[in-house]
C-alpha cells in the first residue's frame, strides 16, 4: 500500500493538469542493511499495480542506498497546449468541486500514535491509494477553468496558490466541505500533525476565518494531506451537473465547497 500510495501522489500532478500520465520512472531510497529487500519487492508491486490501473509504462529507475526509506515517480504525460489547466485562471463566480474528503494528515498523526481502527486505518489507505484518473476524465466534458491537486500544503495552502497574483478571492463554506469523519475526533483530541500548524502560520494572514467555524474544522483546512483529491474550478452552471457525473462515477465525498469572488483580491473567507 506504499508503494500504491505514492504512485498515486506522483501520478495526481498530471492529471490535475489535465494531462494523461504515459511513463514512469522509479525513484528509490533504501536502507538495505537494516530493510529486508523483500519489503523494496512489495513496494515496487504496490507502485506498479498504480501505473497499470493509469496505464502507465515503467521505463526506468534510480535508487540510492539511504538510511530513511523512500519511493516515488518521475511521471511524464501528454496534454494539448491548449487544454492545459493552471492553478491561477479563475473566472468569478467559478463554483470550486473538492473530489475526495480532508483529513489524511491528522488521521496518519493517530495512526502513528496507535489510536486508530483497523477500519479507519483501510478507509484512510484506500482514499489515499485511489486514482484522480476518473475524476480527470470526466472533468474534461467540462468548461473547467482552473485546477490543481490537494496534497502536502492542504486545501487553504493550495487555494492561496490559486489566488496568488489572480485579482480574485475565494469563499469556501465549511458546512460543505467533505471530511473523514474520524479526523474530526481526531482533530478534537489534539491529534494535528507539525505541519498543519507551519501550513497555517505561513497562509493565516490571507484567511479570514469566520468565529462560527469549529476549531477541528479549522486545522482541517490547513491539515497536509497526502494524495489528496483535485480542487476543480469550474463554470457556475456547470457545477452541479459536474458534481452529479464524480458522484455517478463513485466519488460519493465529492462537494462543491465554495465561490470565485471578484471583490477580495488574495483572501480566502471561509464561513
Amino acid at each position: 500500500m506504499f508503494g500504491q500510495i505514492a504512485a498515486a501522489n506522483a501520478l495526481s500532478d498530471v492529471y490535475a493538469m489535465g494531462g494523461v500520465p504515459k511513463t514512469a520512472m522509479n525513484i528509490v531510497c533504501f536502507p538495505s542493511k537494516e530493510m529486508n529487500l523483500s519489503i523494496l519487492r512489495k513496494i515496487l508491486e504496490g507502485g506498479l499495480v498504480k501505473m497499470k490501473e493509469a496505464g502507465v509504462v515503467l521505463v526506468g529507475g534510480h535508487s540510492v542506498d539511504d538510511k530513511e526509506l523512500k519511493y516515488g515517480l518521475s511521471v511524464t504525460g501528454f496534454v494539448h497546449p491548449d487544454h492545459i489547466l493552471v492553478k491561477k485562471n479563475l473566472i468569478p463566480g467559478d463554483k470550486l468541486i473538492l473530489t475526495k474528503p480532508l483529513g489524511t494528515g491528522i488521521i496518519n498523526t493517530a495512526i502513528k500514535g496507535g489510536l486508530a481502527s483497523d477500519e479507519t486505518i483501510e478507509l484512510v489507505t484506500a482514499l489515499m491509494a485511489e486514482l484522480n484518473k476518473t475524476a480527470a476524465e470526466v472533468m474534461k466534458n467540462y468548461q473547467v477553468h482552473a485546477c490543481t491537486d490537494i496534497t502536502g500544503f492542504g486545501l487553504i495552502g493550495h487555494l492561496a496558490e490559486m489566488i496568488t497574483e489572480s485579482g480574485c478571492g475565494i469563499e469556501i463554506i465549511s458546512d460543505r466541505l467533505p471530511i473523514i469523519l474520524e479526523a474530526m475526533e481526531f482533530a478534537a483530541m489534539g491529534l494535528v500533525p507539525a505541519g498543519t500548524y507551519r501550513n497555517r502560520e505561513f497562509r493565516e494572514s490571507i484567511t479570514n476565518l469566520s468565529p462560527s467555524v469549529n476549531r477541528a474544522v479549522q486545522d482541517i483546512l490547513f491539515d497536509p494531506q497526502t494524495s489528496g483529491g483535485l480542487l476543480i474550478c469550474v463554470e457556475s452552471s456547470q457545477a452541479e451537473t459536474l458534481l452529479f457525473e464524480l458522484k455517478e462515477k463513485g466519488m460519493d465525498s465529492a462537494s462543491i465547497i465554495g465561490t470565485v469572488l471578484s471583490d477580495v483580491d488574495g483572501i480566502i473567507i471561509v464561513n
